[in-house]
């Protein structure tokens, strides 16, 4: 079987930083980039952005939700993100396989 040839460049070699820096202000990533050798990024210590919202619940839906935080030792916001987040988590799961039966059965 053969390989296709690569197109991508070859990386010069940089002296130091100020020199990289003017070389990437007129040269395209994408043309050095091998994607072959790609990896996910990683960002553990970065946060989601986040919005205040109003909610109008029920007081004794609010209280038992405070009641449940209260016996796992969590905050009671806290808690109906971690809810919401499992809900949006199994809808979306949900969705995803509909989608692919669908998919496999049109095929």
């Amino acid at each position: 079987m053969s390989r296709k040839k690569s197109s991508r460049r070859a990386l010069p070699h940089f002296a130091h930083e100020e020199e990289e820096r003017e070389f990437w202000a007129v040269h395209d990533v994408v043309d050095y980039f091998d994607w072959d050798k790609a990896e996910d990024g990683a960002f553990p210590a970065l946060k989601p952005s986040t919005a205040t919202i109003s909610i109008r619940l029920p007081e004794a839906m609010l209280e038992e939700l405070k009641a449940l935080a209260n016996e796992q030792d969590v905050p009671y916001q806290s808690l109906i993100k971690m809810y919401l987040a499992e809900r949006v988590a199994r809808e979306r799961e949900k969705r995803f396989r509909a989608r692919d039966s669908y998919i496999i059965r049109d095929s």
